[in-house]
């Protein structure tokens, strides 16, 4: 498993060439952040699929963030952040959406936002603004438990794939004994 995977991340002496990076390099080049065993890589899941859920394009830096501090592998947790893209950002936000409404008991349904006029610009503007507010509440605490979810289910399918691919792993070595 780990060959695999390291087909799809950098090498380390790519890293260190490069100019933009030199001054992290003190903390960029610990180690267990470039290590790849059972529980970097399911750290780095888990650290990827809560950072993916992170709005605009702060998801890499909050994924870079989380592997320096829990020190898990870096370049997997990165990676894992691109399961949300254009295709896939709106029905995310819509579930977390639809998961914190149902938490916080909100019955009212899909508000719609107000459609654009041109015309009245300082109006629809206004009316944005109150339907952005409205909508905060449910999305923020969805956001928030669907990461979790999403995180924790990572990690322990990571954990399991990753011992059941050992064992297995152990098992064809012993029938060839």
């Amino acid at each position: 498993m780990r060959r695999y995977l390291k087909k799809f991340l950098p090498d380390h002496e790519a890293i260190r060439a490069n100019p933009w990076l030199r001054p992290f390099q003190s903390s960029l080049f610990h180690p267990r952040l470039w290590h790849l065993n059972r529980h970097s890589a399911a750290g780095a899941v888990a650290i990827g699929l809560f950072c993916g859920l992170i709005p605009g394009p702060l998801q890499m830096i909050g994924a870079a963030i989380g592997a320096l501090v829990f020190r898990v592998n870096l370049p997997l947790g990165l990676l894992v952040t691109l399961y949300t893209n254009p295709f896939t950002i709106v029905p995310l936000y819509l579930l977390a959406y639809q998961l914190g409404r149902l938490l916080i008991g909100d019955n009212t349904g899909f508000v719609a936002p107000p459609e654009f006029g041109a015309t009245s610009f300082g109006n629809w503007t206004d009316a944005m603004r109150i339907w952005m507010l409205g909508v905060s509440m449910p999305l923020g605490v969805g956001l928030v438990t669907l990461a979790c979810a999403l995180s924790l289910v990572g990690y322990l399918a990571t954990r399991v794939a990753w011992r059941i691919y050992l064992v297995h792993a152990w098992r064809r070595r012993q029938r060839r004994c």
